[in-house]
């Protein structure tokens, strides 16, 4: 019989808590269910009113990894769902709304993407961002260059950049938005990819084609894409490690020397949240919010 708990007045089933899913740390699916849970409270404004796709890992990173868009079969009735556009046609998706909900996703073992769009508007951006991936021997240090770069000239046009790690080897740059669709998001991130390019050629490149990204940073302006996700703050990632998405300072951007310093595993992260709060509540901020120039 599958164990329940009880989850803010929530029936949660819970199951195989005791399988290691993060071979290098023996890290387990009890202890990731438990690190959702405790970081609840940063995480949740973040997934809220955001269509979810779950990269599933249910075996750890060396097993099956795989990406669960629409509403999983079994998934609970008090779980919020939403009707979501999509090429082929709408599609009903999974809406994170509360830590019941959460501690259910976790159960099934995932790292959480979200659109740039809430699901109540879809038709409107209201996050920009950029995926600044490194290609060796090129690392997050580099990233950091790059970043700095993109947080200035974003500042030139009134917008407030945002940084986390990626919980891989890059970084991850974001702005709250408002007022225009997704292709218009895109276009904008595109032009400053290609700013960059020309401000940084030895260092950066806007083409996603591999052979032009060794030693380079590539600045990926295309997660702005309507249908495309991006992981969101705080999740795990599936590594051999329990790798984080972890936000950041731009004090810590900008003193990076060694790619290590800006490793965050699940452990390091209630203490960073006790001493910083959640580095990027000013996305959370409609005031904060500009319109594309």
């Amino acid at each position: 019989m599958t164990p329940m708990t009880e989850v803010e007045g929530r029936r949660v089933a819970l199951s195989n808590l005791e399988k290691v899913l993060h071979p290098e740390t023996g890290f387990t699916k009890g202890e990731l269910v438990h690190y959702y849970a405790v970081t609840a409270e940063v995480l949740l404004p973040h997934l809220r009113d955001r269509a979810v796709s779950f990269l599933r890992y249910p075996d750890g990173p060396d097993g099956q990894v795989f990406f669960t868009k629409n509403v999983p079969p079994g998934t609970p009735e008090w779980v919020t769902t939403a009707e979501v556009p999509r090429s082929e046609g709408p599609a009903r998706m999974v809406v994170v709304q509360d830590l019941a909900s959460l501690v259910w996703a976790a159960n099934l073992v995932t790292e959480f993407h979200t659109h740039q769009w809430l699901v109540q508007s879809p038709e409107e951006a209201d996050r920009l961002v950029f995926d600044l991936d490194p290609g060796a021997p090129a690392t997050i240090v580099h990233c950091c260059e790059v970043a700095l770069w993109l947080r200035e000239r974003l500042a030139a046009d009134g917008i407030e950049a945002y940084a986390k790690t990626a919980g891989s080897k890059g970084l991850h740059l974001l702005a709250a938005v408002r007022g225009g669709s997704s292709e218009r998001a895109s276009e904008y991130a595109k032009g400053l990819a290609v700013e960059a390019e020309r401000a940084m050629p030895r260092l950066v490149v806007h083409r996603m084609a591999r052979s032009l990204r060794p030693g380079k940073v590539f600045v990926d302006w295309s997660q702005n894409a309507g249908r495309k996700t991006t992981a969101a703050p705080y999740t795990l990632r599936a590594r051999r490690a329990p790798m984080v998405s972890a936000p950041v300072s731009w004090e810590e951007v900008a003193g990076c020397r060694d790619a290590a310093e800006l490793e965050f595993v699940a452990g390091d992260i209630a203490p960073r949240v006790r001493v910083h709060g959640d580095l990027l509540a000013g996305l959370l901020d409609p005031g904060r919010a500009v319109s594309l120039p």
